[in-house]
C-alpha cells in the first residue's frame, strides 16, 4: 500500500527542480545515465520476477503430494553466474560514472572561448564573479545561451554545494584561502545552457538552519543580450531623480555601503551582496517573491525590516550579520531606502518565465 500510495505521489511534486527535464550538456548526460541505470535496474527487476514465478507456478506443491524434492546443493556454474552479472553491472556503471564526473570536472581556465566565472558560497547567500569582465553580481546568474562556463568555486565559511539541476550536477564550494594568489581548495568545473530561459539553483550541502533557503536563479540569454546586459551592468548607478529617492539614497551611504555596493564595477571584497540591478532581481534575498515592481519593494522592506525572520540565524555568530532596520529606521526612512534600491536596475531584463 505504502509504494502504491508513493508511485501516486511521485507525479504532485514541483517540476522546477528536476533533473529529468536537462537544459544543458552535462544535465543531459547525467540524464542519460540514469536512464541507463534505470533500464538495468528495471531489467533485473524483470528476470527476478520472471523466474520467481515460472518456479511459484510450475514447481509449486501438488494437492497430497508428499513427495520431498531433490536437495541440490553447491552449483558452480550458478555461483559464478550470480556472481559475475552483479561484477559486470557495477564495472559497467563506474565507468560510466568516473567517465562523466571527470568530464563534467574538466578545467576549462584556459579555454579563449569559455566565459570564466567565480562562484562564492556564504550563508546563506551567492556571489557571481566576471574576472575577464570586470563585474560582480548576487544572486542572479547571467550567462549566454551555448557558451561553455568555466568556474571556480569556494566558499568563504563552511561547506556548500552549487547545484542547477536543469543545467549541471552538484559541485562543492569548499573554504578556500588565497596563497601565493592563487585559490586555496577551489573546485573548477564547466557547464553549458542549451535554452535560454530563468533556471533555479539550490545549495546542496547542508550548511546550517538556513540551508533550504539559500537558492539562486541562473537567467540564460541570446549572445547579443548578455553582451547587452553585461555593458549595461558597467554603467555607474542610477541617480535618485526625487527627493524621496534622494533622502534614500542618503540613508544607504550612512547605514548600508560598509557592506553593499551599488555598482557592478565595484569588485573589491565586501561582506555583504553586490546590489546592482537588485530593481530587477527575480527574488530578494534567494527566496521572497518579486514577481513586479510592488512585490519586488515590498519583499525588499520585509528583508531590510527583519532579515533573521526571512532566513533564520542570518546573524550566525563569526559570519556577517545583516541586522534588522526595524527598529533603526523610521517608516519614512524605509520607504525611502526602498525607492532608491529600487532605481538600481538595468535596461535588460530577465525572460519572463518561471524557473525551472
Amino acid at each position: 500500500m505504502f509504494t502504491l500510495l508513493a508511485l501516486a505521489l511521485a507525479g504532485c511534486g514541483d517540476p522546477r527542480v528536476s533533473a529529468l527535464v536537462p537544459q544543458g550538456s552535462n544535465a543531459r548526460e547525467s540524464l542519460s545515465l540514469i536512464q541507463i541505470s534505470a533500464y538495468i535496474m528495471f531489467g533485473v527487476m524483470g528476470v527476478v520476477i520472471f523466474l520467481l514465478a515460472v518456479v511459484l507456478i510450475r514447481f509449486r506443491a501438488k494437492p497430497g503430494d508428499r513427495t520431498i524434492p531433490k536437495q541440490v546443493e553447491g552449483s558452480n556454474l550458478l555461483e559464478f553466474i550470480w556472481t559475475a552479472i552483479p561484477v559486470l553491472i557495477i564495472t559497467v556503471l563506474s565507468i560510466l560514472t568516473v567517465r562523466l564526473t571527470f568530464s563534467m570536472a574538466q578545467d576549462h581556465s584556459d579555454d579563449p572561448n569559455a566565459l570564466k566565472l567565480q562562484v562564492i558560497a556564504h550563508q546563506y547567500w551567492w556571489e557571481f564573479r566576471y574576472p575577464d569582465l570586470g563585474i560582480v553580481t548576487a544572486q542572479d546568474l547571467y550567462i549566454p545561451v551555448g557558451k561553455k562556463i568555466s568556474a571556480e568555486l569556494w566558499s568563504t565559511d563552511v561547506i556548500h554545494s552549487f547545484w542547477v539541476p536543469a543545467l549541471t550536477g552538484k559541485m562543492d564550494a569548499n573554504p578556500g584561502a588565497l596563497l601565493d594568489g592563487k585559490r586555496q581548495n577551489a573546485n573548477r568545473f564547466s557547464f553549458d545552457a542549451e535554452t535560454v530561459g530563468v533556471f533555479l539553483g539550490k545549495c546542496a550541502e547542508l550548511c546550517g538552519p538556513s540551508h533550504a533557503l539559500m537558492e539562486f536563479k541562473v537567467v540564460v540569454l541570446p549572445e547579443d543580450e548578455f553582451n547587452r546586459w553585461v555593458e549595461a551592468m558597467k554603467k555607474p548607478a542610477p541617480k535618485p531623480e526625487t527627493t524621496k529617492a534622494a533622502a534614500g539614497e542618503q540613508t544607504f551611504q550612512k547605514n548600508c555601503m560598509a557592506c553593499h555596493a551599488l555598482e557592478a564595477t565595484d569588485t573589491a571584497n565586501r561582506p555583504g551582496p553586490n546590489l546592482a540591478n537588485i530593481g530587477n532581481r527575480l527574488t530578494i534575498a534567494g527566496v521572497l517573491p518579486a514577481g513586479d515592481d510592488a512585490e519586488r519593494a515590498a519583499s525588499l522592506r520585509r528583508w531590510i525590516e527583519a532579515p533573521n525572520a526571512v532566513k533564520p540565524q542570518n546573524d550566525v555568530p563569526g559570519t556577517v550579520v545583516m541586522p534588522p532596520f526595524k527598529d533603526k529606521l523610521s517608516p519614512e526612512a524605509l520607504d525611502q531606502l526602498v525607492d532608491f534600491l529600487m532605481l538600481q536596475k538595468v535596461d535588460v531584463a530577465p525572460p519572463k518565465a518561471a524557473a525551472r
